[in-house]
């Protein structure tokens, strides 16, 4: 999806023409509309049914609403409910909602839908990408059309997080079905058209049970090369692009007046992910051979241009339980031909490395190939679409190698998953996570989360490459953008333009 022509302008004078006009046309929508670049389009627009980053960047928090959700600084406040109680064994979760709310075709929302969201997100059929978050629920009870309470099968201190998830999106019955192409929510936009391999149009909800937004109209425009990214915001089409994807060109809208360069955190974790039951890769010996044969730096300066983080696991390194575990998998070339020749592969090994769209994939997919090659490991490169991706290396489990940004927020808890695309089956990383579920004490959970980092790293589950950077290119007059992405989405609840 991306190509590394450079663009060029056919003339000075075309270029200046453009600007003006995008200057014309950032004026004239100035009170009413913002248009915000994304890389991906998102396969379809139900949250609650597919594990794509783009889907939440487009309806979280601005189509769909969740009990609670993420704020910008990472805390979780109230939502849908406006209130809860906790039961004093920590079982029992009862949320109080918001009076008066409805979904955007007119029909009340109620704690019957709420029980009705919650039970098809943990039933056995579900195609929730995130099913776990709902596997400690027991029941969901209604009390009245504005109580509803959740009981447990055990406590669980960070159950109030998980209901802020966009996996965990109230929707109505009557409108599910329908989710994906044309969602009904209750946030503060309703969803308008959507225009196919193009954009996605939201306009402002009027009867918006909260603060209503400023921004009458939003639209997300899906523009995947980098070149006609840097296009498209030079010449003001797109009014942010939160998510550029040509950090190489930064320095020009840094130079330039009219733009603002964001630069923030993000909770993706980059990974060399590794399919452990692969027949090489499910030996230990190999996976870490892989992990020293890794340069991270050079990644990170050569895929992101300097922009990253290094981590030796994973865990986001500004969350404060982060154990620092890059000098255990330190880049040491020749450690990684002694455990290669040590596992029987010491005239070399081949695999398969099946990259996604994203540059941090590609771009970062060619140089970890070449690092490989040189202790003898032969990559076999196939660029994926996002689809292609989903299907063969996600679900399928098809892959050997493949490369990708986890951005979920805090989901060690995935190694806990046997059946997860990249297999880790280990009893005591489980027996941990569900102690860490049921442990309320923030000192005793710190350990806990420093002791699985630490499992993860010793198994060399993954090859642990860097904590992905949010480089963002927004119009200096539009403000209320997040800096930093706790979550996945492209918050426009708090846009206004100056």
């Amino acid at each position: 999806m991306r190509r590394s022509n450079a663009f060029r302008f056919p003339t000075r004078a075309l270029a200046a023409g453009l600007l003006l006009a995008g200057t014309a046309l950032a004026g004239a929508q100035a009170q009413t509309a913002a248009t915000i670049g994304m890389q991906l389009e998102p396969p379809h627009l139900d949250p609650t049914g597919g594990a794509a980053a783009a889907i939440d960047e487009v309806v979280y928090a601005n189509v769909f609403e969740g009990l609670t959700r993420y704020r910008s600084d990472g805390s979780i406040a109230p939502a849908l409910a406006e209130n809860w109680d906790i039961s004093d064994d920590g079982r029992s979760y009862t949320f109080h909602l918001h009076a008066g709310v409805t979904f955007h075709d007119g029909s009340a929302l109620n704690a019957e839908d709420v029980k009705f969201s919650l039970d098809r997100a943990r039933a056995e059929d579900s195609t929730n990408a995130q099913k776990a978050l709902f596997a400690g629920i027991e029941s969901v009870e209604v009390i009245d059309d504005t109580t509803v309470k959740v009981n447990l099968k055990s406590a669980d201190g960070a159950f109030v997080t998980k209901m802020a998830w966009g996996d965990a999106v109230i929707l109505a019955p009557e409108t599910v079905e329908q989710a994906a192409t044309a969602p009904v929510g209750s946030g503060p936009f309703k969803f308008d058209q959507w225009v196919r391999g193009d954009r996605v149009e939201l306009v402002r909800n009027p009867d918006y049970w909260g603060n209503p937004v400023d921004l009458e109209r939003a639209t997300f425009k899906f523009i995947s090369d980098p070149n006609a990214a840097f296009a498209a915001v030079m010449a003001g089409d797109i009014d942010a692009f939160p998510g550029y994807p040509a950090p190489e060109t930064l320095a020009a809208f840094e130079a330039d007046p009219r733009f603002d360069v964001v630069v923030g955190s993000t909770e993706g974790e980059t990974i060399l992910s590794t399919n452990n039951k692969a027949d090489a890769l499910s030996d230990v010996r190999v996976r870490e051979a892989i992990a020293h044969a890794i340069n991270r730096q050079e990644i990170i300066d050569g895929a992101m241009f300097g922009f990253g983080t290094p981590i030796g696991t994973h865990f986001a390194p500004h969350n404060p339980d982060y154990l620092d575990l890059t000098a255990q998998s330190n880049y040491d070339p020749e450690r990684s031909k002694e455990l290669l020749k040590a596992a029987g592969y010491d005239n070399g090994l081949k695999l398969t490395l099946k990259l996604p769209p994203p540059s941090y994939a590609r771009r970062g997919g060619e140089i970890v190939a070449a690092q490989l090659r040189a202790v003898g490991i032969e990559t076999e490169i196939s660029n994926l679409e996002w689809a292609q991706w989903l299907e063969q290396v996600f679900r399928g489990k098809d892959f050997d190698l493949t490369i990708v940004s986890h951005t979920e927020p805090m989901d060690i808890n995935i190694y806990a998953r046997p059946g997860y695309y990249f297999q880790y089956d280990n009893p005591a990383f489980q027996d941990l996570m569900k102690t860490l579920d049921v442990e309320a004490d923030p000192a005793k959970r710190s350990a806990l989360l420093k002791q699985a980092q630490q499992m993860i790293a010793d198994d060399y589950v993954n090859g642990y490459l860097f904590q992905l950077a949010r480089t963002g290119v927004v119009n200096a007059k539009l403000k209320g953008l997040w800096q930093n992405s706790p979550t996945q989405a492209n918050d426009l609840t708090g846009v206004h333009w100056e």
